[in-house]
Order: C-alpha cells, then structure tokens, then sequence
C-alpha cells in the first residue's frame, strides 16, 4: 500500500513538473512574440530615421554649395567694396550667415538622426538576441517535456541495452523541434506575412474606390487575386513538404518525379535526373513514405551539403525488390570521418531498418557521393 501511495505522488510531482516546465514555455514564447513585435515596431522606425538622414545629408549638400557661393559673391564684394552699396554689401554678408546658421543646424540634426540610428541597431541587434535567446529555450523545453511524457516503456531492453538508441531518440526530438521551427518561421515568413499584406491591400482597395473610382480599384483587385495565388503556392509548397498528397493518390514514381522537377524550379543551377525501370507496383503507404523521405533527404544533403549541380535518382523494380540509387556530383566526404557523426545518414540507416531494407553509401572527398536502398517488395506487399 505505501508503494502504491509513494508512486501516486511521484505521479503527481512529475505532472506538476511537466505543467510547471509547460507554463514557463508559454511565459517564454510570449516573451518571444512581444520582442518580435517590438522588433518590427524599431525596423520601421529605423526606416524611417535612415530616410531622414538621406534627406538631411541631400539638404545639407545643398545647403553647403549655397554657402559657398554666397561666400565667392561675399569676397567679390569686399574686394570692390567701392562698386557696391552698403545696402548690397549688408545684404551679401546676412545671406552668408543665415545660410552658415542653416547649414550648422542641418549638421546638428544629421548628427542627432545618425545617433539615433545607432541607438536603435544596438537595441534591434539586443531584440534579436533576445527572440533568439527564447526560441532555443523553447526548444530546449520542448525537448525535455517530450522525453519526459513519453512513455519511456516503449523502449524496453533497447534502452537498457544500448545507450546509442537512448542517445538516438532524444535527437529525434531535438529534429522534431528544430522542424517545427523552421516550419512556424516558414508560414510566418510566408503565407501569414502574404495574408498580412492582403489584409492591407483590402483596406487600400476600399480608399482607392472612394477616391479614384472602380477603374483604380479593379486594377488594385488584380494585383490582390496575385498576391493570394502566391499565398496559396506557398501552402500547398509547404504542404507538400510536409506529406505530398500526391503520393496518395497517384502513387510512389509520379509523386517523385514531381517532386524533384518542383526542386529544380525552386534551385537555379541544379539538374535532376529521374529514371523509373522495370514494371512499377504500388506498395503499403508506409514503405512509399518512407522511401519518398529516403530521396527527399538524399536530395536536400546532395544540394545543401555536397553543392551538387547534376543529381541523378534512379529506380530498378526487380522481381523481390526495388533499388534506388541516388548519384550526384557533390564535393563529397570522408565516410570514416562522417559515419559516426551524421545524423542524417543514422536516420536513413534507421528508416531502412524499419521496413528491412539495406543501405549503402559510396562518397569520397572531392568526388561526389552514392547512396544505394535496396527495399524488399515481398515485405511491403
């Protein structure tokens, strides 16, 4: 019975801790959205000041060549002081001081705007410190909350046995966050900041008809409908990122083709190669997954890692299984110095495992590198 009652309150203190860790990621994001918020506020105002300044340094320039010239027509003055009256004389000399005297002042001013600049880049560099500062703890946060309320009996022996796999999961987590950053940074550099300009652009169709009639307005509406299809090309890009829906419905080799002829847009530069041999079957959902993610990750590596300009992926569907080799015409690497430390490659290996493929890798320094999967199709049938 004390057991029993010693483990309902190590329950309870383990839910308060979670809750507790819960409630301090909220407080920390909202820290988050208030620093962004601010931070936007400051770059407008930066804007704004830098534009001051360009002003200032234009008037200022000119301002500098009138009183040059009012001091030539002052010395010409005073050198035949006898040719002109005093009126004219006077009249010289109080044109070239009101003159120095705005000059001074647009000087004065150009300093106070470029120290308020300065002010506010420091305070902008501090803001962006701070936002970053409350993302990795966020994430940090996320990290051990997730490990802490999953049900670590999942791992059974595993865990007792290896310490790697132990390792292995807490890494996944960690990518699972990083993941969900990139993509809520993705949405609000994208779609939510297009839908924020449609928003705007509503309210200016609106001012636009009242004032300049339905003509002005009609031509502001045809800008808004492109500015919502860039919007909507944007989610159903990150959309597909995420899980194509193509792979649903029109199955494994059409959904790839697709796919690397969207990366080939989306890379300048970079060639893709699709070749699909032999009679092409569709598999359970859960091996076309995990072979479509299997070149998704072989293609972004051979792009942002290897700075691959020619990548070819090919297709082999044998009798029992289907081969996909993944080629390219990167810089390379060492695999003696890579293959303990790349997650990426211990999350393909991990991936094959699940569905009882092979993989193999080929890559040397300086000469590309060959990623090979061999998947049985007896198991996925």
């Amino acid at each position: 019975m004390a057991k029993k009652n010693d483990g309902t309150s190590l329950d309870s203190i383990f839910d308060e801790l979670v809750a507790k860790m819960d409630q301090s990621k909220q407080d920390i994001f909202a820290i988050s959205e208030e620093s962004r918020r601010s931070y936007e506020e400051m770059k407008d105002e930066l804007e704004n000041v830098r534009a001051n300044i360009s002003r200032i340094i234009a008037e200022g320039d000119a301002l500098e060549e009138r009183t040059r010239s009012a001091r030539r027509r002052l010395a010409e003055l005073s050198g035949s002081f006898e040719s002109f009256t005093e009126s004219q004389v006077r009249e010289a000399f109080e044109l070239a001081n009101e003159l120095q005297v705005q000059l001074s002042l647009n000087r004065a001013e150009e300093k106070k705007f470029r120290q308020k600049r300065d002010r506010l880049q420091r305070k902008l560099q501090k803001l962006l410190q701070t936002i970053e500062r409350a993302e990795r703890l966020v994430n940090q946060i996320n990290v051990a909350t997730n490990y802490l309320s999953s049900d670590l009996e999942d791992f059974g022996d595993a865990v007792d046995k290896s310490k790697s796999k132990q390792d292995y999961s807490l890494r996944i987590i960690e990518a699972q966050e990083e993941e969900r950053k990139r993509l809520s940074r993705e949405i609000h550099d994208g779609p939510a900041q297009m839908m924020a300009n449609v928003l705007l652009r509503s309210d200016l169709i609106e001012k636009t008809y009242r004032e300049k009639g339905a003509d002005k307005a009609f031509k502001e509406i045809s800008s808004l409908k492109d500015m919502v299809r860039q919007a909507l090309t944007e989610v159903r890009r990150i959309i597909y990122d995420l899980r194509p829906m193509a792979l649903d419905d029109l199955g494994l080799v059409p959904t790839l083709k697709k796919y690397l002829e969207t990366i080939e847009e989306y890379n300048r530069g970079v060639r893709l190669f699709f070749h699909s041999n032999g009679n092409e079957v569709r598999l359970p959902n859960n091996f076309e997954t995990s072979i479509f993610r299997l070149v998704q990750e072989a293609v972004s590596n051979a792009i942002r890692h290897g700075k691959s300009t020619d990548i070819e992926v090919k297709m082999e569907w044998l009798t029992e299984q289907v081969s996909i080799i993944i080629k390219d015409n990167g810089s390379g690497f060492d695999q003696e110095i890579v293959k303990d430390q790349s997650f990426g490659l211990t999350g393909m290996r991990e991936r094959i495992e699940l569905i009882g493929g092979e993989f193999f890798i080929n890559s040397t320094l300086g000469e590309g590198t060959v990623l090979m999967f061999h998947i049985p199709l007896k198991a996925g049938m």
